[in-house]
Parts: C-alpha cells; structure tokens; sequence
C-alpha cells in the first residue's frame, strides 16, 4: 500500500510517499479500513512542517475515513462495507478528558492516516454520517468535533444565542453551520472581505474586516446592541484573546481552541475578571462527542464546506496551499 512519511529533519519537501506492507488481517476487537481521504488540520502542519516534534518517517493525518473491509472476532459494532471515520482520541471514549498530550493522537502520536489501509481496535472509529463521501467524512475528526464541543457540548448553545467566529478555517466554518442550524446568530471576521461575503453566503449574519477595524471587539459590541456575543470560538490566541475578550458579554463563555498567533502571551486578567467571562481550553473531544456529533449532523443535514481536494501523492501541496491562507473551509486529500 503507499503511504506518505515525513523526513528527517520534518519539512515540506522532505515528505515522501512510500510502498509499504498491507497491515494484514484484524486481530479481535480490531478492524481493517481501507481509507480513502484524510484532511488537513493546523496540528498536521505543525507536525509534517516540524514545527511540532514528532518521530522520525511518522505516517501524518489525523483524519481518515473509509470503509471497513472485515470485523475481527468480537467485533459486533462494525459490519464489512459500513463507511467509518477516525477518532482524535481514541483511547478518551466518554466523560471528561483523560489525555493532555497527543501521545495517543493519529498521525503525532502514532501513526496516522495518509495511507491506503489501517487496522485499528472498533475505538479508533466511528460511523460516518449517511450520504457523506469519503472527503466530506474525513473532515468531522477534528474540525467538526471541535466546534461541536465548544458551541453544544461545553457552551450549551440555544436558539436566540450569538456567536463569534474568527477567521474562515475548518473549524470556525463548522461553527458558523452548527450555530446558524441551532437558531444562534452569527458574526464572523476575515482579514479578507472576499471570504467575508463567501461565509455572509453561508449565513453569517454580520462580517467584520478585522485589518480594516482592527478593535474589531468593539464592533462586536456595537453590533449587539452594546451586550457582546454569548460565545467567542477563539482560534487565534494571545494575538486576539484581548479582543475576544471585548467582544464577549458579561458573564460569556470563550472557547479556546487554537493558537494561530502563537503558543502563549499576555492576557487581560483583569477585563476577564471584571467581566466574569468563562475562558475554557479545549483540544476536539471525545469519541461519545463524535458519535453525538455525526447523528447531529444527520438531523440537521450539515454538509462540510471543503475548499480543494488534492490526490495523497500530492500532500505537500495541499500543505503549501494551507501554508497561503487562501482557503475556506478544510482542504482534503483524496485517494
């Protein structure tokens, strides 16, 4: 089966893709998936770029889905033929998390999923949402699980809710969706107003330019009547958590979910004081989240926003496409 690696030292251009053994025949409790999409995340470009530590020839990709091509002896959750997708966790199956390192993490970890086969154990996977193809599918381990958790797991989103989105990646596009499909209200911001009438397409009901108002909080604010947004899906970090904190009501709920701007820096303790914001960190969820999350998304006919599709043997490509920024939505490689 081929198969792509990161080099040594991890780069771009050190990605290789490699001929490797079948994994052969499941053992019980395990199924073999013949994949056919991962998509790209910003940990898989930490990872594949070296910009986060990881072993030497690592197969990438968190995300994979496909179809199971057996059951192994015990296995009564999985039938052959059923389309699955991965889990981020797959040791973390219910409750509160229990894992804070990507020890156990496909394509970190361990080996991940930009590969034409995998036997795994049945926690490793999930269904996949009916009518989804393989590239829709393979967008849910992360990005969509992620924005599940942050708006309806931990937020507790309701009709009549307000929500802020930063920027027009994978996962604030899944959170666009799910809170427009919950009856919330949505503002999002971009530095670029091309994406910014793509995603007012998509529903969002107010679009700021945060280059052009760069105390984009504040306009927040403005927008709301002066109250703020009940949830902020904050991707950026220390660059903008001042802002998502200004932008949020008294009393809101920040979700903390990237650090595009950088892994740590200042915050205005006492604005999230005085403001009695709950700021929660948060990496995707659990594999209850995810079974929660793809019936959800059967009940609401959420369909993911994938920006181009690129072929496995071509992943460093959709990598460097990631690197530009050009995007909206999840890139996916397909196979």
């Amino acid at each position: 089966m081929k198969a792509a690696k990161i080099g040594n030292p991890a780069t771009l251009d050190s990605l290789k893709i490699v001929d490797l053994d079948d994994p052969g025949a499941p053992a019980a409790g395990e199924i073999p998936v013949r994949l056919h999409a991962s998509s790209l995340n910003y940990h898989d470009y930490g990872i594949v770029s070296g910009a986060m530590p990881s072993a030497d020839g690592r197969i990438p990709m968190a995300d994979g889905a496909g179809v199971v091509e057996a059951v192994g002896a015990g296995v009564t959750e999985f039938s052959e033929g059923d389309r699955v997708v991965s889990t981020f966790f797959p040791l973390w199956l219910d409750g509160s998390p229990s894992i804070d390192d990507f020890s156990t993490t496909p394509g970190d970890g361990i080996d991940g999923y930009a590969r034409e086969c995998v036997v795994r154990p049945v926690s490793y996977f999930t269904r996949a949402p009916d009518g989804y193809t393989h590239a829709e599918a393979a967008t849910l381990t992360t990005a969509g699980v992620t924005a599940w958790r942050a708006l309806v797991v931990e937020g507790g989103i309701k009709a009549g809710d307000s929500v802020l989105v930063l920027g027009t990646g994978g996962v604030s596009i899944f959170a666009l969706q799910l809170a427009k499909a919950m009856g919330a209200s949505v503002i999002a911001t971009s530095s670029s107003d091309d994406k910014l009438e793509k995603v007012r397409a998509l529903g969002a009901d107010h679009c700021i330019n945060y280059k052009s108002t760069p105390e984009w909080g504040a306009a927040v604010r403005d927008l709301t009547d002066g109250r703020g947004v009940d949830h902020v899906v904050e991707v950026g970090g220390p660059g903008t958590l001042p802002q998502s904190i200004d932008a949020v009501r008294i009393g809101g709920r920040i979700a903390l979910i990237g650090v595009l701007t950088g892994a740590s820096g200042e915050v205005p303790t006492g604005s999230l004081m005085a403001r009695h914001v709950r700021l929660q960190g948060l990496i995707v969820g659990s594999r209850r989240m995810q079974q929660d999350f793809v019936r959800a998304l059967g009940a609401t006919g959420i369909k993911p926003v994938n920006d181009r599709s690129f072929a496995l043997d071509r992943i460093a490509d959709a990598f460097r496409h990631e690197e530009s920024g050009a995007h909206l939505g999840k890139i996916v490689l397909e196979w």
